[in-house]
């Protein structure tokens, strides 16, 4: 069955809106894992405005299951955090500071250097590597010469297109994810997919491995409740 990481970012983001320690991350972290997840998803950003630098050090302590932390690696803060932390997996994502939410994958293509020498920092320290990239098939080609170990396929567009016409929606995703299995490179996805859109997503992908979600898990938490929302993620991937 394909993985469910929870980003719980959303969850930081309402509690500093008031500051104090309610909802308390920490918590949402441990329950994410007692309710049935399979991992848990941090990015953090330099302005902190949701997790916290020491959110990520402190969930290190107490994670049981796998440990996702998603994040720019051109900033030397996130480089050291990573290391320092050792999670299970790390997303390099070319994020722009002051950037609301990813809305891009890398050019694997002119950036190949750069990542190939980030990606080797990291596998040195024993730390699985993904790269955020579209679903083209000449960003998935690039992204096997920087050495990574997966992929992280960008679905807003899925998303955004899911409703008028899911064929077509997830047709380049097809084609990216049967390049990237030609190259031996392992798969993931998120951004946007929720209740309506994961099955089909997660049933005609090949090789999907994982998918990390935050926004509208939490959002449907708000009327289902949290065990429950998970609960209901983890059956559409089934």
């Amino acid at each position: 069955m394909v993985k469910l990481s929870v980003n719980i970012n959303k969850i930081a983001t309402l509690r500093n809106s008031r500051g104090g320690n309610n909802p308390d991350v920490l918590k949402a972290a441990m329950d994410v894992q007692r309710f049935g997840a399979d991992g848990v998803t941090v990015h953090p950003r330099p302005d902190e405005r949701h997790i916290r630098y020491n959110d990520v050090r402190q969930i290190r302590k107490i994670i049981t299951t796998e440990f996702n932390i998603e994040g720019n690696c051109r900033e030397q803060k996130f480089m050291d955090l990573v290391l320092e932390t050792r999670p299970n997996q790390v997303t390099l994502v070319p994020d722009e500071l002051g950037q609301i939410t990813s809305n891009h994958g890398w050019d694997t293509i002119a950036h190949k250097d750069y990542l190939s020498a980030i990606i080797k920092i990291f596998k040195d320290a024993g730390i699985r590597t993904s790269i955020f990239v579209d679903p083209v098939i000449e960003m998935v080609e690039g992204a096997v010469d920087t050495g990574t170990d997966r992929i992280e396929l960008y679905t807003q567009a899925y998303a955004e297109e899911y409703d008028h016409n899911r064929e077509k929606a997830i047709k380049p995703y097809v084609s990216a994810a049967e390049v990237a299995i030609r190259n031996d490179l392992e798969i993931n996805a998120g951004h946007d997919l929720d209740l309506k859109n994961l099955k089909y997503f997660a049933a005609n992908i090949p090789g999907l491995e994982e998918v990390s979600i935050g926004h509208a898990l939490i959002s449907d938490a708000l009327y289902f409740g949290f065990e429950n929302a998970i609960q209901l993620y983890h059956r559409q991937l089934k």
